[in-house]
């Protein structure tokens, strides 16, 4: 069966950091756009005439509400002629080909374990719809650790946001981690993502893990991950690039 096509209206557009813009996109065609946390959407861009080569994914950041609008979060990559294009050449009322929801990177229906999201940069979006939708849900669930690793402060999406949530949300963890950062006023983790949940798990407890972001940084939690211990089976990825 093939997946239907729509027409997207765009809504909204804020600039989120310096180089991360959020879209809001309305699908008239939809009374209600009806996706789980966690999946995607393809937007079809005029960039190139081969369709495989016109296609880009991005994570809902989103969470299911029951309307026809959802959220992406999209990074601008140098030289990437996706992001360029939506850059330079959508506004507020431009109108979007995109087809969706898709994909199987989403919560197991039992929650049954420690729940630990993994990510960097604006792999945080799916992770963003899965605690979004358990909060305003008042869905039961056990431990939550959002590890979210960037460079600098400045690079963090969604951070007052996610802290709000923190303190709201009973079980929601959120742990910010900064590479590079030298501001000595940071008082969040230093480092990379692997050395946070490490930390954390050094009970080995019972756990789901869910890994978004770049492929080098997947890589290595996955095998630091089965390192620790943990079944293959575990494990749950979504790749960017």
């Amino acid at each position: 069966m093939l997946e239907q096509w729509y027409t997207g209206v765009v809504t909204k557009i804020v600039n989120e950091t310096y180089n991360t813009r959020r879209y809001w996109i309305h699908i008239p065609e939809k009374e209600a756009f009806h996706f789980k946390a966690g999946q995607f959407v393809t937007l079809d861009l005029p960039i190139h005439e081969k369709k495989n080569k016109r296609w880009r994914s991005y994570s809902i950041a989103s969470h299911p509400n029951g309307s026809a609008e959802i959220e992406l979060v999209i990074v601008l990559l140098e030289g990437g002629a996706g992001t360029t294009y939506i850059f330079n050449e959508i506004r507020e009322g431009s109108e979007l080909t995109l087809r969706g929801p898709l994909g199987n990177f989403v919560l197991p229906e039992t929650l049954d374990r420690d729940i630990f999201l993994i990510c960097t940069g604006t792999g945080i979006a799916p992770f963003r719809s899965m605690a979004k939708f358990l909060h305003k849900n008042g869905i039961a669930h056990p431990d939550i650790h959002l590890i979210y690793g960037s460079r600098f402060e400045k690079d963090i999406l969604y951070k007052d946001e996610m802290r709000a949530l923190a303190a709201e949300m009973p079980g929601f963890h959120y742990h910010p981690t900064l590479s590079r950062e030298d501001n000595p006023e940071w008082t969040g983790h230093r480092g990379y993502v692997h050395q946070v949940y490490e930390e954390l798990l050094a009970d080995r407890r019972p756990a789901h893990f869910f890994l978004c972001g770049w492929k080098a940084m997947i890589d290595e939690a996955r095998q630091r991950i089965q390192a620790m211990g943990y079944d293959r089976h575990d494990i749950h990825l979504e790749l960017y690039g």
